[in-house]
């Protein structure tokens, strides 16, 4: 079983990248049997119950400002996590994943797709470069979904990437 996990706020601007993507995923018709795709927005506990029971969880999110509208794909390495502290009215996907162990849980292989944003102030609706990127960040899930090491080791290679992976931007 494979969870798909948009994050974000849809009332900061870009920060509602990872939401939109989830919904495009949620409606895709060939996402394959085992895999659900779910917009968790900013409800942190939610996603940290949800977690456990999943082979693999793809958090799609956003990144800070960088090139805008890049994509990365990141895979979390548990020693990253750390204990984390938690909010449950805010989304710290960190503390989120170390909630997970804390519920009885065990945090599946996961991976991160983000996307660097323009802005994060108070609007609705993504900047033209983010909504540019959300085809790009279903292709590139789709791409982990049939292979995380063949997408993984195909971004490294056409760019030179090390453990933070940078995807089409």
């Amino acid at each position: 079983m494979i969870l798909i996990a948009g994050i974000g706020n849809v009332f900061l601007g870009d920060d509602g990248f990872g939401p939109e993507v989830a919904r495009r995923l949620a409606a895709d018709p060939l996402l394959p049997d085992g895999v659900r795709a779910a917009d968790y927005g900013i409800r942190g506990l939610h996603l940290a119950h949800d977690v456990d029971g999943h082979d693999t969880l793809i958090l799609v999110d956003a990144l800070p400002p960088g090139v805008p509208g890049a994509i990365e794909v990141l895979e979390v390495d548990p020693a990253d996590v750390g204990s984390g502290g938690f909010d449950g009215h805010a989304m710290d996907p960190l503390a989120v994943l170390a909630a997970v162990a804390r519920l009885g849980g065990a945090l599946p292989r996961t991976y991160v797709v983000g996307c660097r944003v323009v802005t994060v102030d108070e609007r609705i609706g993504l900047s033209a470069p983010v909504a540019a990127a959300v085809p790009k960040a279903v292709a590139t899930v789709h791409a982990l979904l049939a292979g995380p090491q063949r997408c993984l080791t195909g971004l490294e290679t056409a760019l030179g990437a090390g453990r933070g992976l940078p995807g089409a931007g």
